[in-house]
């Protein structure tokens, strides 16, 4: 069993290094070895300074300036033919390197090969939107936002993507606790309620081990179904489950929980 070890101040300081094990990188291999790729790498550095460069995973990965993020990617589109964008984001290494990877996956479905653009971004930095090349990374862009909170000058239409607006942190951050904060403890329920009910209510149980019967309005409790927010007794007995509609479905037999089958053997 793993040594617990206190979390406190979580989001001041970085904890995932006694948590994870981090898998060795696979072999990278030199961009000579692959004409295609090398012919690439030579028009990339006739114009722009590259950092690093290696084959990995049959794809090239260029380091590039975080300055010419938007003048690689146009002279890729361009002039190398991949024409696709088909993914973009970043890695949180603040604990290790106290910066971020930004990272554009390309794709040139003419000579079938794929490049990965990466390059490194301080805490608090801003890189330059790449969305008028690109259109599928607007939504990546935000994205990269709202989970890291690295910003992206001259995005069109730059807020939040998936958290609400008011969000508070950045979940993909390795610093964000796997439960989420204080804030995120009380959200629903000051949005829902006020806080002039948190008294009443209490925070939401954010511990995905627990298991409370009694919860909030009692509504989410498999096998003993009752109206929203109905009172219950303790040792009521339990509903028969049933997976079906109240009325079921024509033609087809209602199926009960009693009368089914947990398969154990995986050769059956």
């Amino acid at each position: 069993m793993r040594r617990y070890v206190p979390k406190d101040d979580v989001q001041k300081k970085a904890y995932y290094t006694d948590r994870y094990w981090v898998a060795p990188q696979v072999p990278k291999e030199k961009v000579a070895s692959d004409k295609v790729f090398a012919e690439d790498l030579k028009a990339i550095k006739a114009k722009f300074k590259v950092l690093d460069a290696y084959i990995q995973v049959e794809q090239m990965v260029v380091y590039i300036r975080p300055e010419d993020n938007v003048a690689v990617l146009e002279l890729m589109k361009k002039e190398l033919a991949y024409t696709q964008l088909s993914e973009m984001s970043a890695v949180d290494f603040l604990s290790q390197r106290g910066e971020f990877d930004v990272f554009y996956q390309m794709l040139s479905m003419s000579k079938r090969k794929r490049i990965r653009v990466k390059c490194t971004l301080k805490e608090g930095e801003a890189i330059e939107s790449v969305e008028k090349l690109f259109r599928s990374a607007d939504w990546s862009e935000r994205e990269m936002y709202d989970m890291f909170g690295i910003k992206v000058n001259n995005h069109p239409f730059f807020k939040r993507i998936l958290m609400p607006d008011d969000w508070e942190g950045h979940p993909l951050l390795k610093t964000y606790p796997l439960h989420g904060d204080e804030f995120a403890a009380w959200y629903e329920v000051d949005k829902i309620f006020g806080k002039e009910a948190r008294d009443i209510i209490g925070p939401e149980i954010r511990d995905d081990a627990a298991v409370d019967r009694y919860d909030t309005k009692r509504f989410a409790r498999l096998g003993h179904e009752v109206p929203y927010g109905a009172e219950i007794p303790e040792g009521e007995p339990a509903v028969k489950t049933e997976y079906q509609e109240d009325d079921g479905v024509f033609l087809i037999e209602r199926f009960e929980k009693d009368n089914s089958t947990v398969i154990t053997d995986r050769d059956r």
